[in-house]
């Protein structure tokens, strides 16, 4: 089972983080946007092909603006 988020989720093993930002509704150009798989940040030019392995562990983080 992978988590996203804290979360049990649909994503199969094989599938990609942008998999994972799709069925979030993230859009992969995004800003603020970093993701962690058990808890190692993958970056941005990795999404398209880092594949999540059965027992994954993925954060998906957003920048806040606000004051």
């Amino acid at each position: 089972m992978i988590s996203v988020n804290g979360q049990a989720s649909a994503v199969r093993a094989g599938d990609t983080v942008a998999v994972v930002l799709a069925g979030l509704d993230i859009a992969r150009d995004a800003r603020g946007v970093a993701v962690a798989v058990d808890g190692e940040v993958v970056p941005r030019v990795l999404w398209d092909s880092f594949a999540l392995a059965d027992d994954a562990r993925v954060e998906v983080l957003t920048a806040m603006q606000g004051g």
